[in-house]
Formats: structure tokens, sequence, C-alpha cells
């Protein structure tokens, strides 16, 4: 995760391409959800959530928890009722959705880990709220509440903290989902080496955990991660 200096190797090189890529693939895939752009199968019956319908806050509170503009809202909501009629995403039409966009992959446990970072409130389902806001931070937030966002998706249990098992099992649901099909093929222990050189870089204390406090200053010092972040600039 540092930066590649002259001599890099072009299989380091590749990772950390693919890494990239993969950040802008995430955010094709908020992009074209929430706006209405993916196809839908009539008879996919199974995709529709229950019939109780929810309705989400006012335009003036959602403009004051993001950064788009009323205008931008009301198009994001139209194309979030297209694909969601009932206003509420189950943790199974997510899956369904993200998956198609990793067709040579296993995506399931990776779009787990994203559905729970959207759910705020636990409670199983993503509302347009939850979706909206956790969309600006990604596409309109500081550096930092991106950073801030990443690390609440690495803790998986929301302690406060992440544990090599947390970063582990996040490493291991992208290899599923994108790592094998790389070029050159990575290694079945490439997940493990990428979390042990996580925590020599981020563990300051060496206290076998990554508070948020390590985290963000580790990465705000990596030029690798800093330039990723901007990926996440003017997509919309």
């Amino acid at each position: 995760m540092s930066g590649c200096r002259e001599g890099c190797s072009p299989r380091l090189q590749e990772c950390q391409h693919g890494c990239k890529k993969h950040l802008g693939d995430i955010i094709s895939v908020f992009f074209r959800f929430i706006s209405g752009n993916l196809a839908r199968d009539s008879s996919d019956s199974e995709l529709e959530l229950s019939t109780v319908r929810h309705q989400p806050e006012g335009l003036d509170q959602l403009q004051a928890l993001t950064k788009f503009t009323k205008k931008e809202l009301q198009s994001l909501y139209r194309g979030f009722k297209n694909e969601c009629p009932t206003g509420l995403v189950d943790e199974e039409t997510f899956k369904v959705i993200y998956s198609q966009f990793f067709p040579q992959g296993d995506a399931s446990t990776y779009a787990h880990f994203l559905f729970n970072a959207f759910d705020a409130d636990g409670n199983g389902a993503i509302h347009f709220e939850d979706f909206v806001v956790g969309l600006s931070i990604l596409l309109r937030g500081t550096v930092h509440e991106k950073l801030k966002w990443a690390f609440n998706l690495y803790d998986i249990n929301k302690d406060g903290y992440i544990t090599k098992e947390e970063m582990l099992a996040i490493m291991k649901s992208i290899y599923d989902m994108m790592g094998r099909h790389t070029y050159p093929i990575l290694r079945e222990d490439a997940p493990l080496e990428h979390v042990e050189r996580f925590f020599q870089k981020m563990d300051k204390n060496q206290d076998g955990v990554v508070t948020i406090d390590e985290f963000l200053e580790t990465c705000q010092k990596d030029e690798n991660i800093m330039s990723s972040m901007q990926l996440f600039e003017n997509v919309i």
C-alpha cells in the first residue's frame, strides 16, 4: 500500500492498478444503481421487497445531511424508486444487483460487508436516506470523511477497531470477487500477506488492532491511498 517508486515491480504496479480500478468499479455500481440505469427483468419477483413502502425524509433535511442539491436529490430518488419501488433495499436484493457487475467471481461476501456499511442503523434494509448519505460521502466528502467511511467498512463488528481477522475477511471477499481473475494470477496466500503489510504499517503501538486515529494518520501519508481517493471526486 506504500507509494510505488522507480524500480517498483510490474506485479506490484499491476496490483495497485487493480485496486484503483476496483474503487472505480464500486463508484460505477453505486452511480448506475441509484440513477436507475440497471436493466431489470420484470419476472424477477424475488427482487421485490415487502409491500410496506418507506417514505424518505424531506428534501430540505436530506440536502442538509448531504452535499447534493435538491435537483440532484430528486433525480437520485427517481432512480432509486425505479429500482426499488418500496423505497427499501434488503441484503439479498443488494447482493443480486451488485453481483451483476462481477460475473467472473463471487461478490456475495463483499456485498454483505458493503451492505452493512450502508445500513447505518443496522435494521437489515437500506433506506434512500442511508444510501444517499453514504453516496454523498464517497462522491463529495472530504478525504477525512471518506477514510472514516472506509474504516467503518473494515470494522465489521463496529467496535471501533480493525482486527487482523476483520481485515482478512474483507480482503478474502475482494479476492473472491475479482482477485482470482487478475493477471498475473494472485497466490492463495496473497490476502494474508496484504493484511500483514497493512498491520505493519498501521498498527503503530503493535497492540494487534488498528484504531481510527492510526488508520487516518497512516492513510493520509500514503500516496497511493490518497490518489485513490481522487476517484471519488466529480462523478456526478
